[in-house]
């Protein structure tokens, strides 16, 4: 879609004009504007195409337009966590470039449109917690590149396809997932088995007599009415409460739940990265190391082992990251697959990153070329501001740096290792804590006062502009000069001749 199309434009102009926006993320939004990308929420491909609309956690409210079905380049759809009322528009349908929805927390009612049986390049579908009804969207089933798909806590009734994503959560649905369902057929990470939930009663039951059919429905019924209250009580509770992920005392380890972060077994793991062989380290850290595994089924993934589970600061590390990853979704953040916790072990599960880190690629061959680099410096800036506006409440990272910078298959950037991020409400201009961090990359504010902020995050940013463009690390400078700030230094004297 090329932003000079006035299609697209009143396109994206109609979108906004539908919505209201308490907040004014969408100020920006200019019909006289001749350049879309630079618009807040918007993400565009090298070529000025349009390609992403994330306007998550902004308490947006309104309908969504059937225009958006217009913006045939889309990739990234991210509205979660709004107030977003109405249908979803059939014509979504018609994005086909389509890989990222995410429409969950809204107040989004009536049937799921068949036409996202369309959406052949859909990985990621969360429609999770609106007040959705009608029949299970057989379409699904279409969606041969989907991985993941959550439409917990609706209404919808059945029967439900065969087969689904890889990981899939239906829960919450009472006429789906009742007292005669396995917990198992309600979400899991494999394909759940075809089965047929119109008819709820036995053939053996359905030939007794009259009166014991009544005497049965009833029953039914009055079991229904409780699922239905009980689902109720949950839905509101797990709304409420969606940030507060889990209690890592000791004694209620077996009962943590991360909703659809896959809760791994520790011999899985082990057999995913050869016992945790030397041979598999990707890196390390503070906490301990990140080694490659792969899975039976091909899936090349990271995982990180913390030095000590039990440690403080271990535990700390471990909590921190999860709550962290899992409250903020963006294509410019590391995303989590699944953890793992035993009496003694705490491990991360994170998808596989290719091309390693900025830090190891600014030293690597072939050297990273200027285009690369200008994708890596946008990619992190994206992830950085989402992070800042988008979350609620936003989150300081604390530890921006070249290793942090992932780089997936395509060398887009991936901000990463959440272990030191901190929340912050929008109200607040800053929070006070010990000084954490990495030497060189620290803003100078921060190491006197204690005072962290979106602001030590840009510093940290600027550091890795630095790294970036001078293709060595700020640890690295320092070194070289055998002084801290070495790097800074490097930039007063470049000014000053």
């Amino acid at each position: 879609m090329k932003i000079k199309d006035s299609t697209h434009l009143q396109a994206l102009m109609t979108i906004k004009n539908t919505l209201k926006d308490p907040h004014g993320v969408l100020k920006n939004w200019d019909q006289d504007s001749v350049d879309p990308c630079s618009w807040t929420t918007v993400s565009c491909s090298l070529e000025n195409f349009v390609t992403g609309l994330e306007v998550p956690g902004q308490n947006l409210s309104g309908l969504l337009s059937p225009s958006i079905g217009n913006l045939t380049n889309l990739e990234t759809i991210l509205l979660q966590n709004n107030n977003i009322t109405g249908l979803i528009p059939a014509e979504i349908g018609k994005l086909t470039k389509l890989r990222t929805l995410d429409l969950s927390s809204n107040h989004l009612y009536g049937a799921i449109p068949t036409s996202v049986g369309n959406l052949e390049s859909l990985q990621y579908l969360r429609l999770n917690n609106n007040t959705l009804s009608g029949p299970f969207p057989s379409a699904s089933a279409n969606l041969s590149q989907l991985v993941f798909l959550d439409l917990s806590y609706n209404n919808l009734s059945g029967p439900v396809p065969g087969s689904l994503a890889r990981t899939f959560n239906i829960v919450g649905n009472p006429l789906i997932c009742g007292t005669n369902n396995a917990e198992r057929d309600c979400y899991g990470t494999a394909p759940m088995p075809p089965y047929n939930l119109n008819s709820s009663l036995p053939p053996a039951i359905m030939s007794k007599s009259h009166k014991f059919a009544i005497a049965f429905g009833t029953a039914i019924g009055c079991i229904g009415l409780l699922v239905l209250a009980a689902g109720f009580l949950f839905w509101w509770r797990h709304r409420r409460n969606r940030q507060v992920l889990f209690d890592v005392d000791d004694q209620h380890m077996e009962n943590v739940s991360l909703g659809n972060v896959k809760r791994f077994q520790f011999r899985e793991l082990q057999s995913a990265t050869g016992n945790f062989s030397s041979k598999n380290i990707l890196g390390k850290g503070g906490f301990g190391y990140v080694y490659r595994g792969q899975f039976p089924d091909g899936t090349l993934v990271a995982v990180k082992r913390l030095k000590d589970g039990n440690a403080a600061g271990g535990e700390a590390q471990f909590q921190t990251e999860v709550e962290m990853i899992s409250l903020a979704l963006h294509r410019n953040l590391l995303r989590l697959y699944g953890f793992c916790m035993t009496a003694t072990e705490r491990l991360l599960v994170y998808p596989y990153m290719s091309n390693g880190s900025v830090a190891s690629r600014l030293k690597g061959k072939p050297p990273l070329d200027w285009v690369t680099r200008k994708r890596i410096a946008l990619g992190a800036g994206r992830g950085l501001l989402y992070l800042h506006e988008q979350c609620d409440p936003k989150i300081i990272h604390r530890d921006v740096k070249a290793a942090n910078i992932l780089l997936d298959d395509c060398c887009e950037a991936i901000v990463g290792d959440f272990g030191l991020a901190k929340l912050l409400d929008h109200r607040d201009s800053h929070v006070t804590t010990a000084v954490r961090g990495t030497v060189g990359h620290i803003a100078p504010e921060y190491l006197s006062t204690g005072q962290s902020s979106e602001k030590t995050d840009v510093f940290g940013f600027g550091i890795l502009l630095l790294e970036l463009v001078t293709g060595q690390t700020a640890l690295e400078f320092g070194k070289t000069a055998n002084q801290k700030g070495a790097m800074l230094d490097w930039v007063y004297e470049t000014e000053k001749n």
